[in-house]
């Protein structure tokens, strides 16, 4: 048994026979942490939660929502759709495998199951799936300031506001601008430009401690944050730790007009999102709150509305 159950890959098995699901279950649990569900909408929902699995097979003829519905809702889905789904079949059904492919399978494992096979071929795109994240880390990190760069913001985003909107939760964001920083670079050079947007980011996520919590280099001396769960107080006072934390820095900036160091400007917007409010709406809002600190006397938060 492996010491430390928590380091293993999660499968979820969806199958309405549950004695598939228990003979998956017995040849999976010694290497996975296994969840059975016996129906699509279970699956959806398990899939959807906050702990996702690492890959899913899942039985093609259930009731409702067969295992083609229940792909496509995974592919579909910008929070599942990197999920690896293996079809698990008859050998008679597998005849109909472009259908499957085209929903978003990677593969097929047929029964009867030769145990040997199915873990290698489930361990295969495992690895396969640990190297493409691999990939897109180093595609959406910031060279600079090695925090997610403006790519990852817009997955992330996306994926949070639809979590609020499953939720009911409240959702804010929260755009950041280093003040008078072309000054900064003038003065000091880039080289203590760059140094100062490292030393300003690595504050930044050591401040944002909430689970959750997720801020990137949008772009120049732009950063912004995702705050999920947080209404406006919440995420106003979480602006104001943000605001004392770069304070503490001390970097010095003899050419700002606000203050003798390095301060930012801050635009806030906090919602109950829903299906019909935009991504770009939100970040509007945002943007024009950051505007408003700026417009308004830099180094101060100023809340925005849609």
């Amino acid at each position: 048994m492996h010491n430390n159950r928590k380091s293993l890959p999660k499968i979820l098995i969806v199958d309405d026979n549950k004695q598939n699901v228990e003979l998956l279950v017995s040849l999976f649990e010694q290497e996975f942490r296994v969840v059975p569900a016996t129906s699509g909408e279970r699956a959806l929902k398990i899939a959807t939660s906050k702990n996702p699995p690492d890959i899913i097979l899942t039985d093609i003829m259930m009731p409702e929502i067969d295992g083609y519905q229940l792909c496509t809702s995974l592919k579909n889905n910008p929070e599942t759709r990197h999920i690896p789904v293996l079809f698990v079949t008859a050998i008679s059904e597998v005849m109909d495998a472009t259908k499957g492919f085209e929903a978003g399978a990677v593969d097929y494992i047929t029964k009867p199951f030769h145990p040997p096979m199915v873990l290698a071929r489930v361990n295969l795109h495992l690895a396969y799936q640990r190297k493409q994240k691999l990939l897109e880390d180093f595609a959406f990190i910031d060279a600079l300031t090695e925090i997610p760069n403006r790519r990852r913001f817009d997955q992330v985003f996306e994926n949070e506001v639809l979590r609020a909107c499953r939720s009911s939760q409240s959702i804010s964001l929260l755009f950041m601008d280093i003040d008078f920083f072309k000054k900064y670079n003038d003065t000091y050079g880039h080289g203590k430009g760059d140094s100062a947007l490292r030393q300003v980011a690595l504050m930044l996520q050591s401040t944002l401690k909430r689970a959750g919590d997720f801020v990137a280099r949008y772009g120049g001396e732009e950063f912004v944050a995702v705050l999920p769960y947080a209404d406006e107080n919440e995420a106003f006072d979480i602006s104001v730790k943000i605001r004392d934390a770069i304070a503490t820095l001390k970097i010095p900036h003899k050419t700002s007009e606000v203050s003798p160091y390095i301060t930012l400007s801050y635009g806030l917007i906090s919602i109950l999102p829903d299906m019909k409010i935009g991504l770009e709406l939100i970040v509007e809002a945002a943007d024009r709150a950051l505007y408003e600190a700026k417009r308004t006397g830099r180094n101060k938060i100023c809340r925005g509305k849609i």
